[in-house]
């Protein structure tokens, strides 16, 4: 191993205001990808949001235009402008400072989903330009910025006036910066879900979006005084409820807990948390809380009915919630996330409220309605049959497949047993396979070829499933089991593979391939997902051999018509049908060297959407799917 350079006092080095934003932006929003991206969005609207929890602001208005920008106003008290004791305007000590806002001070929002302080500094961090309009104290203050740095000269120490007003807010504008991200278009549909999320857990809240990037512009309002019980019905709106959604909130240790949940005749639960209107994507002590008070209150009650008798086991917390649509939201003063994405709540006195809230509230509702609580324990008690059931099953057709080290025409495994160090390729067809073994790295990488198209998961009962040879495979070699609605055996601290690297061929075929093995994944490995190990392997389509200098890869047919306007000269071009065309160099060249390659990593941005697309494209009902392709066809990309 080659020695490092000299580490002195030469070597520390201090980024100065938000270069360390821009210099690492995945610390801030997760990633430089679409959903990085979109996150820029979110940052400002909930800063917006946090005004209305704070009671001075009832509409938002999201647009997003032909241009590239994105545009954020709200009709809240405006940033402050005044001079600042640091020496500036409030308005651009919160735009150019981390950890500066009114999120600290607990006079000025109570609660607040922008705990951090960050969201409005590292939005101007990453973008090309930034422009802010302030109405309050009668005038419309302005400012702007070029990444991240203020470009207006101040007017006798004060921003610059546009005109006198009557209004109050702010109107936020900015331009994404290319040379962040690695797509400046934002999803429509990602960001009009998220608003509408918001505004069901906003009942007052009145948020209109508009792409005016479509002719004509495509304009949604979203207004839904139900709040979360809204959302519910809207989540079951294609299922058959067991019974009507039921609602409940109270406090605890100074948090707000507010939970609506319904039971359908699904076998799966899904429930989701929010803290202080942030979407808690990996739950968090929240959810825990809920689960935890839920099932004894459960099991209590199936014992006093006689349900449950002195012999039997309880419920298992999955056995009581198999068939649950839930939302969970608390308002919290001074929440504690995993990270500045806040994808995971981990406040232990929120684990304790809701917990007491859930306990009381729900002993409250079912001791007045012992009809909807018959027809709950009623799931329960199914779900526990099944399981139960399902439990031998599983122990009968696992036990006869050991995951092995052997590459026996299944699994060719790497000899490395850190799992950090350790990458596993998913490879379709015996030729691709045979070539990725010669190609790869013995010591981390591992292939696994499989036979053609495995089983479509949304439309097979489990048994079906755990009976197909592949996924048998593939749990086995995994080493951290699954989980599906009847119990939950998967363990992601066993997982073998730091990387589950799907390859398949860049056609319609391999492109079905890759949705079969994304949907075992979601449905019965989500945590694969959620915790970032899932990726997608980009082989190659053509490489072109100039007359004159290097050979070169190219990914997509847009890199090749940008080779033919910007090549002179003639070149020879070769087209990779599959994986099979290519010999082991090549294989290893482009599609497994760590140092060239291109992964795509799988994200999962907003659960409920994913389900429900997943549920769509790969479940059984037809009209939906094709209005679904219909309405998205121009977004593909085809392969002619």
């Amino acid at each position: 191993m080659a020695k490092s350079r000299t580490y002195d006092e030469k070597s520390i080095t201090v980024l100065e205001g938000l270069e360390a934003v821009r210099r690492r932006p995945g610390m801030y929003i997760g990633s430089t990808s679409r959903k990085g991206l979109n996150h820029l969005v979110y940052e400002i609207v909930d800063n917006a949001v946090d005004e209305h929890l704070a009671g001075h602001c009832s509409s938002i208005f999201v647009a997003l235009e032909a241009d590239g920008t994105a545009l954020v106003e709200d009709d809240g008290r405006g940033i402050p402008v005044g001079m600042h004791e640091k020496g500036m305007p409030a308005e651009r000590l919160v735009f150019t400072t981390l950890h500066a806002g009114g999120k600290f001070d607990d006079t000025a929002y109570k609660t607040s989903g922008g705990l951090h302080g960050v969201g409005s500094s590292v939005v101007n961090a990453l973008s090309t330009w930034l422009d802010v309009e302030i109405s309050r104290d009668g005038q419309i203050w302005h400012d702007r910025y070029e990444r991240g740095k203020p470009v207006l000269d101040l007017e006798d120490g004060h921003l610059p006036v546009l005109g006198k007003t009557r209004k109050t807010g702010t109107k936020v504008r900015f331009l994404p910066d290319p040379e962040i991200f690695e797509v400046v278009r934002f999803s429509s549909e990602d960001i009009a879900s998220r608003l509408h999320e918001t505004a069901y857990l906003n009942p007052t809240l009145k948020i209109t979006f508009e792409d005016r990037r479509q002719t004509p512009a495509v304009h949604s309002e979203f207004y839904e005084p139900d709040g979360i019980t809204g959302y519910i019905r809207d989540m079951n709106r294609t299922n058959e409820a067991v019974c009507p959604p039921i609602y409940f909130q109270g406090s605890s240790e100074g948090i707000l807990v507010e939970c609506a949940f319904q039971y359908v005749n699904e076998f799966h639960e899904s429930v989701l948390g929010f803290c202080n209107n942030i979407y808690n994507a990996e739950g968090g002590t929240h959810l825990t809380g809920f689960k935890t008070a839920f099932t004894q209150v459960m099991n209590t009650y199936a014992r006093d009915l006689g349900i449950l008798k002195d012999k039997d086991p309880n419920y298992t917390g999955a056995d009581v919630r198999n068939g649950m649509t839930a939302v969970i939201s608390i308002r919290h003063p001074d929440p504690s996330f995993e990270g500045q994405t806040k994808t995971k709540l981990d406040n232990q006195d929120a684990a304790r409220a809701v917990s007491k809230v859930t306990s009381e509230e729900v002993v409250l509702f079912f001791d007045k309605h012992l009809e909807t609580l018959k027809q709950v324990l009623s799931c329960a008690e199914r779900a526990a049959k099944i399981r139960r059931s399902e439990e031998k099953v599983k122990t009968n057709l696992l036990s006869k497949q050991k995951y092995s080290f052997d590459s026996n025409g299944k699994l060719a495994n790497c000899e490395s047993r850190t799992p950090e160090k350790c990458e596993i390729f998913i490879v379709e067809g015996d030729s691709a396979g045979g070539s990725a073994k010669m190609a790869r790295d013995r010591s981390t990488q591992a292939i696994l070829p499989i036979r053609g198209k495995i089983l479509n998961v949304e439309k097979a009962s489990i048994d079906k499933v755990l009976a197909n040879a592949e996924i048998k495979t593939m749990i086995n070699a995994f080493g951290c089991g699954f989980s599906e609605g009847y119990g939950n055996d998967f363990d992601i601290s066993k997982l073998r593979y730091n990387k589950i690297v799907i390859m398949a061929d860049a056609d319609v075929d391999g492109a079905h391939i890759s949705t079969l093995l994304l949907t075992l994944f979601y449905r019965f490995m989500p945590e694969l997902i959620y915790e970032g190990h899932v990726y997608i392997a980009m082989p190659p389509l053509y490489k072109v051999i100039p007359s004159r200098g290097e050979g070169e890869y190219l990914y997509d047919d847009t890199a090749l018509e940008k080779y033919r306007r910007t090549h002179k000269g003639s070149f020879t071009l070769q087209r990779y049908k599959g994986l099979g065309e290519m010999d082991a160099g090549q294989l290893w060249e482009t599609t497994l060297n760590p140092e060239t390659r291109v992964l795509k990593k799988v994200e999962i941005e907003d659960a409920r959407m994913a389900s429900d697309v997943t549920e769509m494209l790969m479940g059984n009902d037809v009209p939906p799917r094709k209005a679904f392709i219909y309405e998205h066809a121009q977004d593909a990309l085809l392969d002619v």
